[in-house]
């Protein structure tokens, strides 16, 4: 009897080392997966950029919106602007400079490349813009590096892109207006007094 419960209390403990050293397995295979993942969400992608005016393509993953595309998953509207191209491409930089986990890594006279990235993760979105000053826009492309779905955000970021950007469009031209019936009625008041200056 007592060699009986001895084999059976070895026999016990022999699986309880099989079920660790099989969970010490999963987890290794586990985290070694999860490290190569996360390399390959750091590695920058090679095929972005300005592409004589346009940026690339969509995947055929709905984690990417762009305003070159042509279907509806894909499509996201580009940022117009009224007055100077510069300033207006500045001011969307200013905006996404704002934006939490974001770095731009490029940006010239008529493009702009930015990664967001998540604080847990460390997972990468690329924000790319390119300016088309004939056409007074600023395409937009926003993509994950990998996965297939992103739950919207890339679309979501967008679009709080374009609305503070809409937001500061709209007070530049309202203080750009309220400057110039300033100054009109401060030269109607030096025209009617002779030249003293009166502003209100």
């Amino acid at each position: 009897m007592i060699d009986s419960g001895m084999r059976r209390v070895k026999f016990g403990g022999w699986k309880f080392v099989q079920v660790l050293l099989a969970l010490v397995l999963t987890g290794s295979i586990v985290a070694v997966a999860g490290v190569a993942f996360m390399s390959r969400a750091s590695t920058r992608r090679t095929d972005l950029g300005n592409r004589d005016g346009t940026l690339a393509v969509c995947p055929d993953s709905p984690n990417c919106v762009s305003s070159f595309a042509t279907e509806s998953m894909h499509f996201i509207p580009p940022i117009t602007f009224d007055g100077q191209p510069k300033a207006a491409l500045q001011t969307v930089v200013d905006i996404v400079s704002g934006m939490d986990g974001v770095r731009i890594v490029a940006k010239d006279d008529d493009y702009v490349h930015c990664e967001f990235s998540t604080p847990i993760f460390g997972f990468v979105d690329d924000l790319e813009l390119v300016l088309d000053c004939d056409a007074s826009v600023i395409h937009v492309r926003s993509a994950s590096r990998v996965g297939h779905s992103d739950f919207g955000v890339n679309r979501k970021r967008v679009y709080e892109i374009l609305r503070k950007f809409d937001g500061a469009d709209s007070a530049s031209t309202h203080t750009t207006m309220a400057s110039k019936d300033h100054t009109a009625r401060v030269v109607t008041c030096q025209f009617h007094f002779g030249g003293i200056q009166a502003g209100f």
